[in-house]
């Protein structure tokens, strides 16, 4: 098992958890483990890639038409051998 510290907590949260704690009958340290357990315990799905994630926040706004732009062929560029 890991060991963790966690530093800077407000009192206001420390005094819920300690009052939290008291309520389930066990220890701060305890009360906090079953936190963090519950809060990870689920898998957050993920999108499949950047592509799909995009859509699915976006994709309900609708899409717009771009106009078609006139396009040259790529020129060779010689940097001089």
């Amino acid at each position: 098992m890991a060991v963790m510290t966690i530093r800077n907590i407000d009192d206001a949260i420390k005094n819920r958890l300690r009052l939290r704690a008291a309520m389930h009958g066990r220890s701060m340290e305890d009360e906090a483990r079953d936190i963090l357990r519950s809060a990870l315990s689920t898998e957050i799905p993920r999108p499949r890639n950047l592509g799909q994630a995009i859509h699915d926040r976006f994709g309900a706004l609708g899409g717009v038409d771009l106009p078609d732009v006139p396009r040259e062929s790529i020129r060779a560029v010689d940097f001089g051998e």
